[in-house]
C-alpha cells in the first residue's frame, strides 16, 4: 500500500478529512452500542465481527482469541488459515480459495486479533486500519467489563456467604451494571464520574471518595473530577495540582499500582491538608486509559482506622475499572473526531504514523529511521508566556519540521511537545544524520509569538531498522530511549539508539520502582554532619543529609537516587519528609541545649521550588517542630538562581518572610554573580569543596577562596566552607576569617544517635 497516508491525509480536503471523521464516529458509536447490547462472550463475539465488516465493507471478518477461531463472518471456521493469519500481518492471504486484501487489529487485553478482508483488491485506507483498532480497544473493554460482571454475578450467586456480603456483592453488580449501561448510552463523562465515585464511597463503607484524573495539557498534574466527603476547600485546592504533590492519589498514577495507607498521619507524603482534615486511612488505585494510567480513584476514613481487607481492594479496583472504560471510551471518540490528523498542527496523528510505519516495514524496501524528537524549555516558554503561545510555537515548529523533509518522508506529531519522523528508503542509519542535524539547525532560530522572541531547541532521538528486524513499536521505544540519551547528554543534540541504552532504562525503571516504594515504607534516613565555627570549633548547627537504606542493596547514596528522584518528582515528598524530619530532631536537641541552640540546613531542589504551596509546607514544619524559623537554613544551588522564573523569586521571598534563612550551596561552582547576589534574599554562601582542596597548596585557589569571604563580608553575608580535611585548611580559611566551616576534620555525616553522643557526651561517675 505505497503513499497510503499521503494518500489518505495529505491530499485530502478539509471537508473530505471531517466527512470521514463523522462517518468513523458513527459507525464506531454503533460499533460500541450492538456490542455493549449482547449479555455474555460468544454473542459479543458475533456481533463484534459482523459489524466490523458492515463499517469497512468487507467480505470476511475473524476474531482470533488464543490462536483459536472465536467468531467468523463470510466464511467457514474451517477454512481459516489461523497459522498464516498468526504468523504474521501480511498485505493479502489466500482464504477457501480467494484472494482477500487484509488489515489487522490486535486486541491486547485477550491475546486476540481481529482480521478483515475484501476480495476486490480493494486495500483498506490508513483511517479504515485507525477504525478498526479503535473498535478492536472498544471490544477489548467491552469483554472485560462483561467478565468482571459475570464475576461479580457468581459471587452473589454463592448461598454459602454471609447475607451481608451476598447484599453487597448484589448491590456491587447492579451499580456496574448501571454504569455499563451509562457508558453505552454515551451519558456525559462527568455524570458518569460522579456515579461511580459516589457508589464507590456507598458501597465501601468509608467517609471519602475522591477520583483525581491528569491534566490533558500537562502529564505532571492533576485536577480532582469527582468527589464525595471532601471538604471544598480541598477540592478548590486540587487544580492542576502536581502529582508529586498529590499524596497518596499521586503515588497510585505515578507508580500505576494500588496503594494502601492504614496511618495516614505518620505518612511521609500525606498531603498537609487531607492530614489538618484529620484523614485517617485512605487507600487508592489507577484508573487508565489505553493501559496507561491516567487517573486514581480513592477512598478514606476521617473517624477511625481501616485496614483494607482483599474484598475492599477488589471493589475498588472493579470501580477503578469501569472509570477507565468510561475515559477510554470517551477519548476513543474524541481522537476519532480528530480525522486521524492533529488538529493544531495538521500533522498525522500517532495513530496515523504507527500505521505509516508499519506499511513501510511491510513493504520491504529497504531500511528506515525514525526520529523522536522533543522541545527544550518548552514548558518554561508555555508557563511564561501562555498556552495560546505556546500553541502558536507549536505550530511553527510543525512548518519548520516540514521543510527538512522530502516529499516520501512523513512528519506526525505524538502530542504535546514531541514530534516524529519516519525517513523510509535508507541504506544505513547514517542516512538519518543530515536531517537530524538540519532539524537541529532549523530549530534554534528564534519564534515570533506576537511580538515576543522565544528561543527552543530540540532533543532527538533516532532508531533504524530493517523489515523483519524490528516492529514498528519497537523502533518506537528505541527512538525515544535515544532521545532521552540526548536530553541527557546536554540537549540541543541527537543520539543514535544503541542495544545498551535499553539495559540502562530498564536498570532505571526498577530503581524508580524501588523509590517509590521506599517513600511508602520508610526506607530512608539522616545523616548529620556538624558545622562548626572555625575560630572557637564550637557546633552551632549540623546538616541534613539523607541516605536510602535499600533492603536488599544496602545504603544508596544520594547521588544515585536524588536525579531521578528530581526527574521523577519524587524529590518533593522526599524532600518534604527531609525537612519534617531534621526539624524535629534539630528541635529536640535544642530543648538540652539552652543558649546554644543548633542550626539544620536543608537542601531544596529546584522540582521542589516549583511547588506553589511550598512556603505553607514550610511553616507547617515549623509548626510541628516548634523550631524558630531563624534556625532553619534552605540551601540553594548556583544553577536554580540562574534558570529562576519570576514565581521562584517571589517564593523565596515568601519563605524569607517566615524567618528562615537561604544559603546558595556549592558557590563558585557555577554562575553567580553579584546581580544575583543581590537580587536574591540570600543570608549564606558555602564556598564549595574543590576551592578549599587547594587553599594550602594553590595561590590561586587560596586567592580566590579568600576573596569569596571577602566578598561575603563586604554584602554581610555569613561563609561556611565545605571540605575541610586537615588541620592546614582550617588554618588557612580561619586566617581568612571564614566563619563557619564542615567537613571530615570535624566530623563525617553522623546518624541522629551518633551526633547526640557527640552533642551530649556521657560522663563517666
Amino acid at each position: 500500500m505505497p503513499e497510503l497516508c499521503d494518500r489518505a491525509f495529505a491530499q485530502v480536503p478539509p471537508a473530505a478529512a471531517d466527512i470521514a471523521a463523522v462517518q468513523a464516529t458513527q459507525q464506531l458509536t454503533e460499533f460500541l452500542s450492538v456490542v455493549a447490547e449482547r449479555p455474555d462472550s460468544p454473542a459479543v463475539q458475533h456481533a463484534a465481527v459482523s459489524c466490523a465488516a458492515r463499517a469497512l465493507q468487507a467480505d470476511v471478518a475473524v476474531l482470533l482469541i488464543d490462536e483459536g477461531v472465536a467468531a467468523v463472518f463470510g466464511v467457514d471456521a474451517a477454512d481459516v488459515p489461523v497459522y498464516a493469519l498468526t504468523s504474521g500481518h501480511r498485505p493479502s492471504l489466500e482464504i477457501a480459495g480467494h484472494r482477500y486484501a487484509l488489515a489487522f487489529a490486535e486486541i491486547g487485553g485477550d491475546a486476540g486479533l481481529l482480521v478483515l478482508g475484501r476480495r476486490d483488491d480493494r486495500a483498506f485506507t490508513a483511517q479504515e486500519v485507525c477504525l478498526l483498532r479503535n473498535m478492536a480497544r472498544v471490544f477489548q473493554l467491552s469483554l472485560s467489563s462483561l467478565r468482571m460482571l459475570a464475576s461479580e454475578r457468581r459471587y452473589a450467586q454463592e448461598n454459602d456467604r454471609l447475607q451481608d456480603s451476598l447484599q453487597q456483592r448484589q448491590l456491587l453488580f447492579e451499580k456496574l451494571t448501571e454504569v455499563q449501561r451509562a457508558i453505552a448510552r454515551r451519558s456525559p463523562l462527568d455524570k458518569i464520574l460522579e456515579t461511580v465515585t459516589h457508589a464507590a464511597r456507598e458501597l465501601l463503607d468509608v467517609e471519602m471518595a475522591s477520583l483525581n484524573l491528569v491534566d490533558r495539557d500537562d502529564d505532571t498534574t492533576g485536577t480532582m473530577a469527582a468527589s464525595s466527603g471532601v471538604p471544598d476547600d480541598i477540592v478548590a485546592q486540587v487544580v492542576r495540582l502536581p502529582l508529586t504533590a498529590g499524596g497518596i492519589s499521586g503515588l497510585a498514577i505515578l507508580g500505576d499500582e494500588l496503594v494502601m495507607v492504614e496511618d495516614y498521619e505518620t505518612c511521609p507524603i500525606a498531603m498537609p491538608a487531607m492530614t489538618k482534615a484529620k484523614l485517617r486511612s485512605v487507600m487508592s488505585a489507577p484508573v487508565h486509559e489505553n493501559g496507561r494510567a491516567v487517573g486514581s480513584l480513592t477512598v478514606g476514613m476521617y473517624s477511625d482506622a481501616r485496614e483494607w481487607d482483599k474484598p475492599a481492594q477488589e471493589m475498588l479496583r472493579a470501580f477503578a475499572e469501569h472509570i477507565s472504560l468510561a475515559v477510554t471510551d470517551a477519548r476513543t471518540l474524541e481522537a476519532m473526531n480528530q480525522a486521524f490528523l492533529d488538529s493544531l498542527t495538521g500533522l498525522p496523528s500517532r495513530s496515523l504514523f504507527q500505521t505509516r510505519m508499519e506499511e513501510t516495514l511491510a513493504a520491504g524496501d529497504g531500511g528506515l529511521a525514525v526520529l523522536f524528537i522533543d522541545l527544550d524549555r518548552f514548558k518554561m516558554i508555555n508557563d511564561s508566556l501562555g498556552h495560546s503561545a505556546g500553541d502558536q510555537l507549536l505550530i511553527g515548529v510543525a512548518d519548520r519540521i516540514r521543510t527538512c523533509l522530502r516529499d516520501e518522508d512523513v512528519a506526525a506529531r505524538l502530542g504535546g511537545d514531541e514530534f516524529a519522523i519516519l525517513l523510509p528508503g535508507l541504506g544505513s542509519a547514517a542516512g538519518a544524520e543530515p536531517v537530524a542535524n538540519r532539524l537541529l539547525e532549523k530549530l534554534r532560530a528564534p519564534f515570533d509569538l506576537n511580538g515576543a522572541e522565544a528561543y527552543v531547541s530540540a532533543s532527538i532521538g533516532i532508531a533504524y531498522g530493517r523489515p523483519g528486524e524490528f516492529g514498528a513499536q519497537e523502533l518506537m521505544v528505541d527512538a525515544d530511549l535515544a532521545m532521552y540519551q540526548a536530553k541527557k547528554h546536554g540537549k540541543d543534540k541527537f543520539e543514535m539508539f544503541e542495544p545498551a541504552m535499553r539495559e540502562a532504562f530498564q536498570a532505571t525503571i526498577d530503581l524508580e520502582s524501588d523509590l517509590r516504594r521506599a517513600i511508602v515504607r520508610h526506607e530512608f534516613e539522616l545523616r548529620y554532619q556538624p558545622i562548626v565555627r572555625l575560630d572557637s570549633q564550637e557546633i552551632t548547627g549540623v546538616e541534613a543529609l539523607i541516605r536510602w537504606q535499600h533492603p536488599e542493596r544496602g545504603v544508596i547514596p544520594p547521588v544515585e537516587f536524588i536525579p531521578l528522584a528530581e526527574e521523577t518528582g519524587m524529590i518533593v515528598p522526599i524532600g518534604e519528609w527531609v525537612l519534617r524530619e531534621a526539624t524535629q530532631r534539630v528541635a529536640e536537641w535544642n530543648t538540652r541545649r539552652p543558649g546554644h541552640e543548633l542550626t539544620v540546613s536543608v537542601n531544596l531542589s529546584a522540582v521542589q521550588l516549583e511547588q506553589s504551596v511550598l512556603p505553607e509546607i514550610v511553616q507547617s514544619a515549623l509548626d510541628a517542630s516548634g523550631l524558630p524559623a531563624d534556625r532553619l537554613t534552605l540551601e540553594l544551588t548556583e544553577s536554580l538562581l540562574v534558570d529562576h522564573r519570576p514565581a521562584t523569586l517571589h517564593r523565596l521571598k515568601a519563605i524569607k518572610a517566615l524567618g528562615v534563612r537561604l544559603a546558595i550551596d556549592d558557590f563558585g561552582t557555577g554562575y553567580s554573580s553579584l546581580a544575583y547576589l543581590r537580587q536574591f534574599p540570600v543570608d549564606i554562601i558555602k564556598i564549595d569543596k574543590s576551592f578549599v582542596d587547594d587553599v594550602v597548596d594553590e595561590p590561586t585557589a587560596a586567592a580566590l577562596t579568600h576573596g569569596i569571604i571577602q566578598l561575603g563580608r563586604a554584602l554581610q553575608l555569613s561563609t561556611i566552607a565545605e571540605g575541610i580535611e586537615h588541620a592546614g585548611q582550617l588554618d588557612s580559611l580561619a586566617d581568612g576569617n571564614c566563619e563557619l566551616g564542615q567537613g571530615y576534620y570535624f566530623a563525617e555525616p553522623l546518624t541522629g544517635s551518633d551526633l547526640t553522643d557527640l552533642l551530649f557526651p556521657m560522663h563517666p561517675a
